[in-house]
């Protein structure tokens, strides 16, 4: 699904040229407009420079050498000498400033789109894969690197050189000019059909290697099941299929190149030999001089170089304008979850809890939540259990308020979060989730998360508090060690004990949620997060979803989701003496009954579907 939506995002292009994203692009020239402007004075300075290379040739062939008076040629070449110097130093600094402001821009246009997905709701990154939100980043905004340091302003420069080197022609001579000229007409009609074609393989390259892309990130992601079932032949095939189907849209392109490139140079020099043939015959009645057609020569032979330019100018310009599209578009994907106009500051917090009436659905069509309606005292714990699909992780999601109610309140101490801001709702919230974030960098730094008023001896005290220091003080370097991406050189259970560590480094002063934060950890693991839980728990409201129940025994209250409503709610005695929905699930969990108790099969039991506790019901 992630791939076709990226084939078709890449297949409708929109515009080869659109003003209004032309106008976008260059907004992000304006902290760097003087930087532009020398750019532009030394290009159109370049082309006077370069303009008089062929005029110098007419003047020492007409002047000095034709007339025999060899003193005029020594100040003449010394003067060529110094313009090719001029044009080489100008050419130097044209390509270096434009280069910086290109290499700029795309650091500022980073820089935006990063910050704007942290501002993100959840939401948007449900709806789209990492792989496209990364080829914006990456492939699209280096796009638009090329198209600000190869393309806006050196387009300016060919167009300088093409209109300076016409009116240099129609000056010196303008019937020499005309048929030099001549091919023009067919040289436009070449480009265009050139562009045409252009614009249709660069379509089907783009929507080629998005397909490649896209098969690329699936099975390097789930390479383990590709072997695991013996798959690489198939998975391979598939592969050589779409490389081949890119690779006949490359050499499409390049058949459109080959076909573009030898018709210019063809009619260039059929515009050298009208010269030759006109011009020659204007030489040898003596109503044109040589050096003029020598000089024409060389006139002719750079005004078709900015046009080989300008059609490939016209490709990094269609990328440029396909790429802006897809950028100003994530750019311009408002945020579902805003802060209120004036948000209300929550003053010293007690954690008092209140779910009233609360209706949630992740899509119209699939409730999720039906009418919650919970009152959570402060200072209490309380364990959220039921079925897959039960809808616990969305209480935890409402709370940190990462989507909102379509109906009803979820109060923090008689305030509606949607009434805090958000950075101060999640300052009094610390989060362990089932599946442990690790980034790469050292232990400390994912323990207190680029956060300065963490001190070491804090950062030190939180891993002894969840029994994460003693394999951290058994790893090379300690609080120094390396974690890889993802902490791929560390276990589950220490990866786990890591974000206990970090959670309470940050000290939430109420509320401590953890979404199954130990359903992955072994055994032995799981009783030193346990130590760890029972201390953190006392003074602090505490909201755990779990479905151990060496997690849940001993809160405060226990309450059971159903189809995203409260079944059940009460302590784990009251709720197994009421023989109900908590007893289903208890009992698919521990199945051995020992007189009138239930013995534990094992730390490791699985969460049962509702269809699974319906079944044992009936």
């Amino acid at each position: 699904m992630a791939g076709t939506t990226i084939i078709h995002e890449d297949e409708i292009l929109g515009k080869a040229y659109d003003a209004h994203l032309m106008r976008r692009i260059l907004t992000y020239l304006r902290p760097y407009q003087a930087k532009v402007v020398i750019a532009f004075f030394i290009i159109f300075a370049t082309a006077a420079v370069e303009l008089t290379g062929p005029y110098l040739a007419k003047l020492a062939i007409d002047e000095a050498i034709v007339p025999g008076k060899p003193d005029l040629l020594l100040p003449i070449v010394a003067i060529f000498l110094g313009a090719l110097a001029t044009s080489f130093v100008l050419r130097y600094a044209q390509n270096y400033i434009m280069q910086v402001i290109g290499q700029n821009v795309m650091y500022d246009i980073r820089q935006q789109i990063f910050s704007h997905l942290q501002h993100q709701s959840l939401s948007y990154f449900d709806r789209n894969p990492v792989g496209r939100i990364i080829s914006r980043l990456t492939n699209d905004v280096d796009a638009l690197n090329e198209f600000i340091g190869s393309g806006v302003v050196t387009v300016a420069g060919d167009v300088a050189i093409l209109v300076g080197v016409v009116i240099v022609m129609l000056i010196m001579d303008w019937k020499l000019a005309l048929v030099s000229l001549a091919v023009l007409p067919l040289i436009a009609l070449a480009s265009h059909q050139f562009q045409r074609l252009m614009r249709t393989t660069y379509r089907q390259q783009r929507v080629r290697l998005a397909r490649v892309n896209a098969f690329l990130q699936e099975n390097i992601s789930g390479m383990l099941v590709v072997q695991l079932f013996n798959r690489e032949k198939r998975k391979f095939n598939e592969f050589d299929d779409l490389n081949k189907d890119y690779l006949k849209a490359n050499i499409d392109a390049l058949r459109v190149f080959c076909y573009f490139f030898p018709v210019v140079s063809f009619l260039s020099v059929m515009a050298i030999v009208l010269l030759l043939w006109y011009g020659s015959g204007g030489v040898l009645d003596g109503t044109i001089k040589l050096g003029v057609l020598v000089a024409f020569f060389q006139y002719t032979e750079r005004a078709f170089q900015p046009i080989r330019d300008l059609a490939e100018k016209y490709n990094i310009m269609q990328a440029a304008m396909a790429a802006a599209e897809r950028v100003f578009m994530l750019l311009d994907e408002k945020p579902t979850i805003v802060d209120a106009p004036n948000p209300r500051p929550l003053g010293k917090v007690v954690g008092d809890i209140e779910f009233r009436d609360v209706h949630f659905a992740y899509n119209p069509d699939e409730p999720v939540l039906r009418g919650i309606n919970l009152k959570i005292p402060a200072g209490t714990s309380v364990a959220i259990v039921g079925a897959t699909g039960a809808g616990k992780t969305s209480i935890i999601s409402l709370l940190s308020r990462f989507y909102d109610v379509q109906q009803g309140q979820i109060l923090l101490d008689g305030v509606d979060v949607r009434e805090v801001r958000q950075t101060e709702l999640r300052r009094h919230i610390g989060v362990v989730l089932q599946d442990p974030v690790l980034f790469s960098g050292t232990i400390s730094r994912n323990i207190r998360l680029l956060d300065s008023d963490i001190s070491d001896e804090e950062v030190r005290r939180a891993a002894r508090f969840v029994n994460a220091a003693g394999f951290i003080e058994r790893l090379p370097g300690g609080y120094d060690y390396e974690v890889k991406e993802r902490g791929a050189n560390l276990s589950v259970g220490q990866r786990q004990l890591l974000t206990f560590a970090r959670a309470i480094a940050f000290n939430p002063s109420v509320l401590l949620v953890m979404d199954e934060a130990t359903s992955s950890v072994d055994t032995e693991t799981e009783a030193l997060i346990q130590d760890a839980l029972y201390k953190l728990m006392r003074g602090r409201t505490s909201i755990i979803i779990a479905h151990r129940l060496s997690t849940i025994r001993h809160v405060d209250r226990i309450i059971v989701l159903h189809k995203g409503r409260v079944v059940e709610d009460g302590t784990h005695e009251d709720l197994m003496a009421r023989n109900g929905y908590y007893y289903r699930l208890y009992e698919l969990q521990y199945q051995e009954q020992e007189g009138s108790g239930v013995r534990d099969r094992g730390s490791g039991a699985s969460e049962p579907s509702e269809a699974v506790v319906e079944a044992r019901a009936d």
